[in-house]
């Protein structure tokens, strides 16, 4: 397996990305493969397609106001 070292990353980004690694009970190293893996997924243009689709599978629903919906739940 192909390893790669990025320098000069900032401090802060690096705790943020700790951080984020330790809330999905991750090491830091398998967060950030989980990260490229994500955002390798999709070509830009099939991700466009994607959202496109999306679109026209959506178009004309009306949707209920979230504000409403959180309300609702919280008065259970």
């Amino acid at each position: 397996m192909a390893q790669v070292l990025v320098r000069g990353l900032d401090k802060k980004l690096i705790a943020r990305l700790k951080q984020q690694a330790k809330a999905n009970k991750r090491s830091l190293e398998a967060e950030l493969r989980e990260i490229i893996a994500a955002a390798t997924t999709y070509t830009h243009t099939e991700a466009a397609d994607i959202s496109r689709r999306l679109r026209e599978e959506l178009a004309g629903r009306v949707f209920p106001d979230s504000v409403d919906l959180i309300r609702e739940d919280r008065a259970r």
